[in-house]
């Protein structure tokens, strides 16, 4: 392939697409704000991660050396974004009367099977590039007092719920939220002792004759640190300011990300935000919400939707991820069931056309073409334009040429889809719901027995086996031109 189309992506600060043009020629540093580990992530928190990955991805793909870190926060998270309530680990921790690491441990595990589950490239998933980079924030504490002291003299006051930054201290705070024109600061509650309305806490000190499980000595007295630190401390230390892309979910950009960017230009010393660098990374991207309209997608409804529940229903997990790579990161997307059984027929017809061509090609000499490959180059550098790689994906599959060509085209949109076409297999995409009593091994066996019966024109058998497998939440497709199907319901 000869590269024709420079990247492109939506800088979030400016409000543009901009050309990507790297800090470091040849590398990319890429930072994505990562999750709260005090509960299981829903399937709105993962269509971040997807986007992160696709980002990646293309990066690779593009020919860039890839550093891309993705934070797991497992202290200093309060209920609200903006420093108030409870801090998020200690509540659930106490909710649930285990140790507040045991906590982060698990849903740390948890977020991480489903990262693996989604395809999503990282340390943990072998035969990957190990890319990612996954920083705890607990592990960096001492770097975040180290940080704090350094802009504390000229940007921070103390007070007695803890060390506070003076966000008009910096140039152009709130830019990336739009404050002034988008009421950017309307989730900020007052805390008692704060200059403006929009500061934010550097350190919380733990309140007098408490104690909290996660909690360290620092010139502010004992206590954590504040949520927005975590992120600058943790991105500086292990990509250096300025990076590359700075990215997350388009909740982050009206407080978190404006707050990480004003700590960002206080530590560099730095001026305003006309130079982009200047907030401690050149692009900042954010995905926008995936949309439920029942409201099980909100952690506070007791049962939400992850993806381990889409699984138990019996969808593959891949069948979530081409629901996603379906519609453009800055676009909202309505979860429906519909649209996720929708989603899992058309990942299950690119697996079945992948197939046919690698039976074509087991029967054919190897081509010399290099089929479309330009064109998946233009729609991916237009902003991630995942969906039109899709599409282009799927003809090939239908074009003309050597099966291995077709193949190795639809291999390379693959490896930014990350949809694994090649390696899955159209009977890993059946829907097989983790409730259901009867054996993939008894569905076989009777449809075998239906088969003979209908070679037969025993159509009386034939029907009674279709009706007993139907009594068991089996619906079998006769019309399948590659073999019968069934799904279980």
């Amino acid at each position: 392939m000869t590269e024709t189309a420079p990247l492109k992506l939506f800088n979030s600060l400016n409000r543009q697409l901009e050309p990507f043009q790297p800090v470091h020629p040849g590398e990319a540093r890429v930072y994505t704000c990562g999750p709260t580990v005090y509960n299981y992530p829903h399937i709105g928190n993962m269509r971040a991660y997807v986007f992160a990955d696709v980002l990646g991805r293309t990066l690779s793909f593009k020919g860039y050396k890839l550093t891309h870190v993705i934070n797991i926060t497992d202290v200093g998270h309060l209920t609200d974004d903006a420093d108030a309530g409870e801090d998020k680990m200690e509540k659930m921790a106490s909710a649930q009367a285990q140790s507040i690491w045991d906590i982060a441990e698990h849903y740390k595990q948890a977020y991480w099977a489903d990262v693996k589950a989604l395809n999503i490239r990282g340390p943990m998933n072998s035969g990957e590039p190990s890319a990612a980079h996954w920083t705890i924030a607990t592990d960096y504490v001492p770097q975040m007092i180290d940080f704090a002291k350094g802009i504390a003299e000229k940007h921070c006051y103390e007070i007695d719920s803890g060390l506070y930054f003076d966000v008009s201290t910096v140039a152009d705070y709130g830019r990336l939220a739009r404050a002034v024109t988008e009421d950017g600061e309307g989730r900020i509650d007052e805390v008692e002792g704060k200059r403006n309305a929009a500061d934010f806490a550097i350190w919380r000190k733990t309140p007098a004759g408490e104690k909290r499980q996660m909690e360290w000595d620092s010139p502010w007295g004992r206590g954590a640190p504040g949520w927005h630190l975590e992120c600058s401390v943790m991105s500086g230390a292990v990509l250096g300011f300025p990076f590359d892309i700075h990215t997350g979910g388009i909740d982050h950009r009206e407080i978190h990300h404006p707050n990480e960017i004003a700590q960002n230009q206080a530590y560099c010393c730095t001026n305003g935000l006309d130079n982009a660098e200047n907030s401690g990374a050149r692009v900042w991207m954010h995905n926008n919400f995936l949309v439920e309209r029942s409201g099980k997608m909100s952690k506070s409804s007791g049962e939400f939707l992850r993806l381990q529940l889409l699984i138990d229903k019996g969808y593959h997990p891949l069948a979530y991820r081409m629901m996603c790579l379906q519609a453009h990161y800055r676009s909202e997307l309505e979860f429906s069931w519909e649209g996720l059984g929708a989603a899992l027929v058309r990942l299950k017809r690119m697996v079945i056309g992948v197939e046919r061509l690698k039976a074509r090609a087991e029967l054919e000499p190897a081509g010399q073409a290099d089929l479309n490959l330009d064109q998946i180059d233009e729609r991916i550098s237009n902003d991630l334009n995942t969906s039109e790689v899709l599409v282009i994906a799927e003809s090939i599959a239908g074009m003309k040429g050597y099966a291995s060509d077709r193949l190795a085209a639809i291999n390379t949109a693959d490896k930014i889809l990350g949809l694994n076409l090649l390696t899955l297999d159209r009977t890993d995409l059946r829907i097989r719901p983790k409730a259901a009593t009867i054996s993939e091994a008894e569905i076989e066996a009777t449809l075998a027995a239906r088969k003979e019966a209908r070679a037969s024109k025993d159509f009386a058998t034939s029907d009674r086996l279709r009706d007993e497998l139907a009594a068991q939440g089996v619906e079998v497709m006769d019309g399948d031109p590659l073999g019968w199907e069934w799904t279980l319901g």
